[in-house]
């Protein structure tokens, strides 16, 4: 959570509302009124004697020297809530933080932890499971593990996983009258569908997979719909339909039997795509950051992936 550093006000308030150009919007980040903003807008220019906000009735823009300012403001402020955050961290170095996103955190990550936590008696792990992008300095984080392209500049990034991707579905389903016994067969099911995708790369998808597997014909019906892989294969375990897995993601479902995988035919995903371990270049070789990007990656290498 980002804690305001005393001292700092009118530089917040400034850079606020350089930022959205919107007195409105700055309070309501700052959780102020709008007149606040104003009013400390016009102390902060009248005892620097220089104008840095123009203000009409329809718009606002910063001034020639406002954007000078706003820029060395904006770049001193984050300067600031990294030291601060390191201190912090110094202070409590019993405490590691750790960012990931929904699927990873609930179908691979916890139910891991307790491994890494007993190897490390004393340490407070606090997880942060969100789907957002955090900021490390900012939000006080020390390691994340996050979904992307591994273009993390300032960052040390790990790869965890390769992405294979394959059909999975309740066992339940096997025994229906609907049998799988060919990937045509597929097209009588419930198909769950999740659709991502970043410049340039479309992430593999059910038309990409039963062609494949040899469906040339396939057109695609109603079905159900997600925006999130963990919930469309908890969907796929509660027997709603047949989802496409990510061998990472599904490796615990399949040896517990909570999935099956009807069908040995697998695709890859974009190969510059993958699941990373990411902290800062210079925390990385922290203590506690090291010990556990080590543990998290010797638990990727163990994982085993359906290839």
């Amino acid at each position: 959570m980002v804690r305001p550093i005393p001292g700092t006000g009118s530089l917040r308030v400034f850079e606020a509302a350089g930022r959205h150009l919107n007195f409105t919007r700055a309070a309501e980040e700052l959780h102020v009124t709008p007149a606040a903003v104003s009013h400390q807008i016009k102390e902060f220019e009248d005892q620097l004697d220089i104008r840095l906000l123009e203000r009409t009735s329809r718009s606002m823009r910063l001034t020639s020297a406002g954007e000078t300012l706003h820029a060395a403001v904006t770049e001193a402020l984050a300067g600031l809530t990294r030291a601060v955050g390191q201190m912090q961290r110094r202070r409590d170095s019993a405490a590691l933080r750790v960012t990931a996103s929904t699927s990873v955190a609930a179908r691979w990550l916890v139910p891991r932890l307790d491994d890494f936590m007993q190897s490390m008696p004393g340490v407070d792990v606090r997880l942060d499971v969100s789907d957002r992008v955090r900021d490390f300095g900012r939000d006080e984080i020390d390691v994340a593990i996050r979904f992307g392209n591994g273009n993390y500049p300032g960052h040390r990034a790990d790869r965890l996983f390769d992405n294979t991707i394959f059909p999975v579905c309740s066992p339940a389903l096997l025994k229906t009258k609907k049998p799988l016994l060919h990937p045509r067969d597929l097209l009588q099911h419930r198909l769950i569908h999740v659709e991502w995708s970043a410049p340039g790369v479309i992430w593999p998808n059910w038309r990409m997979w039963l062609l494949a597997a040899g469906v040339t014909d396939y057109q695609e019906t109603a079905g159900l719909r997600l925006d999130n892989s963990g919930l469309a294969l908890q969907a796929a375990i509660d027997g709603q339909g047949v989802a496409l897995g990510d061998s990472s993601l599904v490796s615990d479902d399949l040896a517990a039997g909570r999935l099956v995988q009807p069908f040995a035919v697998t695709i890859k995903g974009p190969p510059q795509f993958a699941y990373y371990v990411i902290s800062p270049v210079e925390t990385q070789n922290d203590p506690l950051v090291r010990s556990f990007r080590d543990w998290i990656l010797d638990e990727a290498a163990k994982t085993p992936l359906v290839k």
